[in-house]
């Protein structure tokens, strides 16, 4: 019988996704087959599954820590924010509809069915369930109809363990403030408690871990110290990007768009030792630098007026015309061509809008999203494998210099007639050692010879070490039911 439970988390961003990526990979290793389920993910960092659909990245990240291919029915319901109070909705991996967040909460309890049938589906010929929540369940104000915490785990009669986040401070106030806002019958499920992001001498805290039991009632499961290799694992959270700068060495920016998509892409490029990568925040300039990342989008031309808001559009045409090289991601190649149209309204509104002009092409976003895993080598040669995730065709002078050519022959992206501009649709190019290799030959830099994918695998494998010498693993399993 397939037991289950779940963690929650005082608040977003308290480690509940790199948690559970830890504890799947650690019990995975004990023989049990474990999968992860998330009820419902919000985020524009999406991943493509081998069914055809789109899950949150951070359950791609959970599945592959169970040695699983990412399947829709981990993260049922995606929500993937356009504006700053509404969203796609997508349902077992395809677009549902689009609403705005009050109009959501009235939509919750037509999407509990497609949860419990994924919950189930699931849990067929598996050993244990580990379930993520999101947000907050102290968010008792959204609990009516709720499929994402306490809703879901009283409707499925999971047990909870609750975590805390220490490093931003007040953590015996999040948990017990939690407890105290919760409904008797919520907290009842509640059966113990973490404490994430330690730094320091543990000891210091005993006393902290003994009042939150105290005055919870719940038990004290472990006190986590900070991990700190998780910055190298692919992250969900956009927040964490505004202004970060990491290594040195040939400097790439990359500005950071209010629906950057699949951000993740830019995880290999940080692991170089020959490599600055700039996250630029808005209102601040696109420095001087070797190469601008235009990345991703959820919404192409509301992030593109965005982007020409910040004046950005000046620096990157100055950039250029100093012979500066430009890389454009999915959203980030569609807004560096002559032109985007939106005749449906895809991705908003119907409209469109010019684009930045560097690269011959249009593109309409029309048709069905491509959801898709592919392979190939570049033009030049190198490997590479990752996806499609779009909306759209995009057409023009500049596609007869492609950049890729997929296994079965299509040509993918584009180039301008100097080189120094390029762009495509495939998402995941730089963990391909050999393309990432090729593509920092471009701008000048040296490659260190990471074995990117390897190095996830030793990631998940020293997570999981870690969390099996600060929290009783058998204790935990013990909850399960």
């Amino acid at each position: 019988m397939t037991r289950a439970l779940m963690f929650q988390g005082t608040g977003s961003d308290v480690g509940k996704s790199l948690l559970v990526a830890g504890f799947c990979r650690a019990f995975a290793r004990r023989g049990l087959r474990v999968a992860p389920f998330k009820p419902q993910n919000m985020s524009n960092n999406a991943a493509v599954t081998a069914d055809g659909g789109e899950i949150g990245r951070a359950q791609a990240l959970q599945a592959r820590a169970c040695g699983l291919a990412p399947s829709v029915h981990m993260n049922p319901v995606l929500l993937k924010p356009q504006s700053e109070v509404g969203a796609q909705i997508v349902v077992r991996g395809r677009i549902f509809g689009q609403a705005k967040a009050a109009d959501y909460q009235s939509r919750k309890a037509q999407l509990a069915g497609f949860v419990a049938d994924s919950f189930k589906i699931l849990g067929e010929g598996r050993d244990l369930l580990l379930v993520e929540g999101a947000g907050s369940p102290a968010e008792v104000n959204l609990r009516a109809n709720d499929i994402a915490n306490m809703g879901f785990a009283r409707a499925h009669d999971v047990p909870v363990v609750l975590i805390g986040d220490i490093d931003r401070g007040g953590v015996i106030a999040q948990i017990v403030g939690t407890k105290a806002v919760l409904d008797p019958e919520d907290a009842a499920l509640i059966q113990g408690f973490l404490v994430n992001k330690f730094r320091g001498d543990p000891r210091l805290f005993d006393a902290g871990m003994a009042i939150i039991a105290d005055r919870t009632g719940w038990a004290p499961l472990g006190l986590i110290p900070f991990f700190h290799r998780a910055a190298q694992l692919p992250a969900e959270d956009a927040f964490s990007l505004r202004g970060a700068r990491h290594g040195v060495g040939k400097r790439i920016v990359v500005p950071l768009l209010p629906h950057i998509a699949n951000f993740d892409d830019l995880d290999p490029l940080k692991a170089e030792a020959d490599v600055e990568l700039v996250m630029v925040a808005p209102g601040q300039p696109l420095p001087v630098c070797d190469l601008v990342i235009l990345p991703g989008s959820k919404t192409t031309i509301g992030d593109l007026a965005f982007f020409r808001a910040q004046g950005w559009d000046i620096d990157l045409a100055a950039h250029a015309r100093r012979g500066g090289k430009v890389f454009g991601i999915c959203g980030g190649y569609q807004m560096l061509g002559e032109k985007i149209a939106d005749p449906l309204g895809m991705e908003g509104p119907v409209g469109a809008a010019p684009g930045l002009g560097l690269l011959a092409v249009e593109t309409e976003l029309s048709g069905d999203k491509t959801l898709a895993a592919c392979a190939g080598v570049s033009t030049d040669g190198a490997a590479f494998s990752g996806y499609e995730m779009h909306v759209g065709v995009t057409k023009g002078a500049d596609c007869a210099r492609p950049l890729l050519r997929f296994a079965d022959g299509r040509a993918e992206g584009a180039r301008n007639a100097t080189g120094t501009v390029r762009a495509a649709y495939v998402h995941g190019l730089f963990a391909a050692d050999a393309f990432r290799a090729e593509f920092l030959g471009w701008i000048g830099a040296e490659s260190a010879g990471l074995n990117y994918e390897g190095e996830i695998e030793r990631i998940l494998d020293e997570l999981a070490d870690h969390l099996g010498a600060h929290v009783d693993l058998d204790a935990l399993l013990g909850l399960a039911r």
